[in-house]
């Protein structure tokens, strides 16, 4: 039986960091091994917020490949490409937006959530508030099955089906596939001051940083709130720390700083400390495996040309049976 397709992308407006990782990366590293993937990097996306900026959209894109293939994103197993390298998602683009109703995108609840978050840009653009249909003609040139996707972003792809609904009805054929949604379980990570984890808020811990680097973001960390004192007990639940032990430190140091933290046993520096230690053992990995590719630069780039080469022959087609369907050619 062919194996069912994922389609999911990243934008490069900027390093990757541990919520880009956890949020995203990690599951698409599992789901290589099961599904035929197709994974892009969405630098016209990114115009979106860097369009006074447009010149650093490649040096991040490359960035975003070293992290990929560092993260275990294996050439072998999946089809990774950057999305201006293939004209047709432009042109589907174009094609689809044609059909789209006004309404329906502005009734998308990221368009506001982005233009709360970003002050520093002005959002208010046409390509902003097009985005979803250019994201739509992005999974659909490829036919993917499944979206990847966290609980609380399932309803975003909606949107995606109901054009997808709209096409396949106004040119009665079915020539696009309405993507499901592939729920994956992310951990909720929050920044070092509390906050979502973004480059906007500056507080991030990226998979580009450093051993000292690390160390002095973790001592930075906001705790809890009720541990105005090192003798005043504390909550590991509402501490901004505790979910990185989850991930980094063994199940025994868990259950010990939890226990130690309720009776002030230990103090948050302590609790940091054992932190920056486990949380560097844990991605000492990347680490290692972004200096060889750094090394490398040609063999990212090759790595992105062929995925270019397989991916542009899919989407050449599927954009041929669309014209087709609505009798442009």
């Amino acid at each position: 039986m062919k194996a069912k397709r994922i389609l999911s992308g990243m934008q490069p407006s900027g390093k990757l960091h541990l919520g880009n990782y956890f949020g995203a990366l990690k599951n698409w590293v599992s789901l290589q091994d099961e599904f035929e993937c197709y994974f892009f990097i969405a630098d016209w996306h990114a115009l979106s917020s860097l369009y006074e900026g447009p010149g650093r959209i490649k040096d991040f894109s490359f960035e975003v490949a070293v992290d990929w293939l560092s993260a275990g994103l294996d050439p072998e197993k999946c089809t990774m490409f950057l999305q201006s390298d293939i004209p047709e998602h432009a042109e589907l683009h174009l094609i689809l937006s044609m059909i789209v109703p006004v309404p329906w995108l502005e009734r998308n609840p990221t368009y506001k959530e982005k233009q709360d978050e970003i002050k520093n840009v002005d959002m208010s653009s046409y390509g902003f508030l097009g985005y979803p249909v250019l994201q739509t003609a992005d999974i659909v040139l490829y036919k993917a099955d499944y979206v990847p996707v966290g609980i609380d972003q399932a309803p975003h792809l909606e949107l995606s089906r109901e054009i997808v609904r709209r096409f396949n009805k106004l040119y009665k054929k079915k020539v696009f596939i309405e993507p499901g949604a592939k729920i994956s379980d992310i951990p909720k990570l929050n920044g070092l001051d509390g906050r979502k984890m973004s480059k906007t808020y500056n507080n991030a811990i990226f998979l580009s940083d450093g051993e000292k680097e690390i160390t002095k973001k973790v001592q930075s960390m906001l705790t809890d709130p009720a541990r105005a004192r090192r003798d005043d007990p504390g909550d590991p639940e509402v501490c901004n720390l505790y979910p990185f032990h989850k991930i980094y430190s063994p199940k025994a140091m868990q259950d010990e700083i939890a226990a130690d933290c309720k009776t002030a046993k230990i103090g948050c520096g302590d609790c940091k400390k054992m932190l920056s230690q486990t949380m560097i053992e844990g991605m000492k990995p990347i680490m290692h495996k972004r200096q060889e590719f750094l090394a490398c630069p040609d063999v990212v780039k090759e790595i992105l040309r062929a995925g270019t080469l397989k991916a542009q022959a899919v989407a050449k087609s599927t954009l041929e049976q669309a014209k087709q369907a609505m009798k442009l050619k």
